[in-house]
């Protein structure tokens, strides 16, 4: 995705809503939209004109391209092979999204933050099935398994990693610490996903 330079925060103040990009930050009081979740500008929201269904739908999109950070192109193809697949499309949309590489290491715990997950993926830290990926657009399937690399088990990060006590976890993802492992072993489904997420108004806007 594109170097996004500006305060982060301010990204959750525009969608109205904590998207969770700075790790830990984002769960303590310390989190500044806990103190101003107005939209950033010169009036902070005050006089705005009411927003169209269409305008809505907008923000829905760029809300969920942010969380998961990919940039438009990358969004319209996961719309695109969602609506091919059978089932829901929002739905399958959203499964897809939550299989990138760069999520499952942030859901199991290993990325402080989707971002890190990312450039931890970039700098080729992990294998799946025993292959080397430094793809976090990589798709996982159910069954698969992700490991860091075994000659950087020994760097400090993954030391800390170790140690760790495994939070909630996604019920369809399984990890353990000390082995460095992972496993996928279910596909994500809609209970699985944010639900504050409308995929619903994203459907509809690239149905038009």
């Amino acid at each position: 995705m594109a170097t996004y330079r500006e305060a982060k925060c301010r990204l959750c103040r525009r969608e109205g809503g904590k998207l969770f990009l700075k790790g830990e930050k984002c769960y303590t009081g310390k989190c500044p939209f806990e103190k101003r979740p107005t939209p950033p500008g010169p009036q902070h929201g005050n006089g705005r004109r009411k927003v169209s269904e269409y305008g809505r739908q907008l923000r829905e999109k760029q809300k969920v391209k942010r969380i998961y950070g990919v940039q438009e192109g990358q969004f319209r193809a996961y719309f695109e092979e969602a609506d091919r697949m059978k089932g829901i499309t929002g739905e399958n949309m959203l499964s897809l999204l939550e299989r990138r590489l760069d999520n499952v290491i942030y859901r199991m715990g290993i990325g402080a933050s989707r971002a890190q997950a990312r450039q931890l993926v970039n700098h080729g830290h992990f294998l799946v099935n025993g292959k080397k990926v430094n793809i976090p657009s990589y798709i996982v399937k159910a069954g698969d398994t992700v490991t860091v690399k075994p000659a950087k088990t020994s760097n400090k990060y993954f030391e800390q990693i170790k140690a760790m006590k495994v939070g909630a976890m996604p019920k369809w993802l399984e990890f353990d610490p000390e082995k460095l492992e992972g496993k996928i072993i279910a596909l994500p489904t809609r209970e699985d996903v944010d639900g504050q997420i409308a995929e619903h108004m994203i459907v509809e806007l690239y149905s038009k």
